[in-house]
């Protein structure tokens, strides 16, 4: 444990710690604060940092020495301009900046919670972190799964494989168009995440074909040898009342993505 904090320490250095978020009332009406909250959803806000709180893609006690390794070394990409990492809290709402919530009076539902984000002990669950690479329309996910998503003795359930598979892809298609909804998701299992194991889910986008977004991506170890699973998926940027409105989509594919 006393090792852990110390690898918990250093890969804080660049972080300052967040303020625990305030108890917020609960909505009456969770279809119209859907409603509200589809309705300004932008790439920008998956990206922002919320002032109140906490990140949950920042290290922690339960953090292994190759997790916190992988995670320094996209953060230095980070600070050099090339990648983003994408903050990750335990309500949806708490990406958007108070600002807009006041203005659309959104209100969280308390009781929610973000299904990756539902496990209060930390490491029992899904630990990840997410960085964006703008410029090729990218992301790679670092994730350490908990012994809570045990399927077979000692590994991670598929289910939990489709889980950070899919929230990447949507996470990436947010980055990129804004507005989305997952239409498909197919999944070749090649072998096994051991629990409490490392391992980078990487996605990108391939091409675009006016509202539909195509992606591939892939599971494997972080030195490169095991493939734990490959994917693609489908998403379709949602349509606002005001289609001027929308984010505007890529106008070609993006070029080849090359090794991070």
């Amino acid at each position: 444990m006393l090792r852990s904090c110390r690898w918990l320490a250093k890969g804080l250095a660049r972080w300052a710690a967040p303020s625990d978020a305030s108890r917020v009332v609960a909505a009456s009406e969770g279809a119209l604060q859907y409603s509200s909250l589809m309705s300004i959803w932008n790439p920008t806000l998956l990206l922002s940092q919320s002032e109140k709180a906490k990140d949950h893609a920042l290290p922690n006690c339960s953090w292994s020495q190759e997790m916190l390794h992988q995670f320094n070394k996209f953060t230095e990409m980070v600070e050099g301009g090339t990648w983003k990492k994408l903050p990750s809290y335990r309500h949806t709402l708490e990406h958007v900046p108070e600002k807009i919530r006041q203005e659309h009076k959104l209100e969280k539902d308390t009781r929610a919670r973000h299904f990756l984000r539902n496990v209060d002990i930390e490491g029992m669950g899904f630990e990840y972190a997410m960085f964006f690479n703008p410029s090729e329309q990218r992301m790679v996910c670092v994730f350490q799964p908990g012994i809570y998503l045990e399927g077979h003795p000692g590994f991670a359930h598929g289910g939990s494989t489709a889980t950070i598979l899919d929230a990447t892809f949507g996470s990436t298609a947010i980055c990129v168009a804004g507005r989305v909804m997952t239409a498909n998701l197919t999944i070749d299992y090649k072998s096994p995440i051991p629990l409490g194991s490392v391992v980078l889910v990487k996605c990108k986008l391939d091409r675009t074909e006016g509202r539909k977004l195509f992606f591939t991506g892939a599971v494997r170890s972080v030195d490169g040898q095991t493939l734990h699973a490959e994917a693609t998926a489908l998403f379709i940027q949602l349509q606002s009342k005001n289609p001027s409105s929308d984010n505007q989509m890529p106008s070609r594919p993006p070029e080849p993505a090359r090794g991070s």
